[in-house]
Order: C-alpha cells, then structure tokens, then sequence
C-alpha cells in the first residue's frame, strides 16, 4: 500500500519550519516504508504558494522547499482513469447534495486509482469520497 500527500501536511511541514526530511522521518516513524507520493494538483497548490509569497526571499525559501519535496517524493500524473473517478464520484456526491472541491476531488481520486490511503490534515472534502481511506496528520 502507499500513501498520497495533500497540500495541508506539506504546507504544514514548511509553516512549522521542518524539512522535508523531517516530514519523510515522520511518516515513515507514524506508517512504516509506505510508497509515497503526491497528486500532480498537490504540486500546484504547492507551486502556486511559492507564487504567493509576500516577499522575494519568502518566495524564495518556499521555493526551495517545494523543490525538495519534488525531489524526494514522486507527482502522480493526471490520467483518464483519474478522470473517470473525478467525474463519477463528483456526479454521485453531487446527487446526493455534497460539493467537493474540485482540486479535493482530483486528490482524493488520485489516491483512489491508486489504491492508497490519503494523509491529510484537513479530512472535511475527503471524507465526502466513497471508498477512499483517510488518516488525519495533526
């Protein structure tokens, strides 16, 4: 089994000013030598934060940081099949009155075709998603 990233424990770990070396200790301490990865929307939530900085050396430091994390943990691509699972499970959550976020849905199905459970530290969206396996990293 495996383990898809979401934005907020990436984000987590640079707002708490740890490494990703440290994130990558964490993880492995809390669900042992677990797959990694992260959902190509996660990276660019992610990029779109370093282009949100305040400052240029904020913008900097971000930017350092993210290419570290893709450097050491590998963006699952968008494919057909992440697409079917998108629009199905938005079509269904929509019928029966459940919005998702689009990039929360692009996420949650990335982990879905992949058979891996989502780490997160925000469950709200993702619990919406039938079938996928949610652990909260607080």
């Amino acid at each position: 089994m495996g383990l898809v990233l979401d934005s907020t424990v990436v984000i987590g770990t640079e707002r708490g000013g740890r490494s990703v070396v440290q994130l990558l200790q964490l993880l492995q301490k809390r669900f042992g030598d677990e797959t990694l990865t992260i959902s190509a929307m996660t990276a660019a939530e992610l990029i779109h934060g370093i282009w949100r900085a305040s400052t240029p050396q904020v913008r900097a430091i971000r930017e350092a940081f993210v290419e570290e994390v893709f450097a050491r943990i590998p963006v699952g691509e968008i494919s057909l099949q992440t697409a079917r699972i998108i629009g199905q499970v938005d079509a269904r959550c929509r019928a029966k009155g459940s919005v998702i976020p689009t990039a929360d849905l692009l996420i949650g199905a990335t982990a879905l075709e992949l058979g891996y459970r989502l780490v997160t530290s925000n469950v709200r969206h993702f619990k919406l998603i039938p079938g996928l396996k949610v652990v909260r990293l607080t």
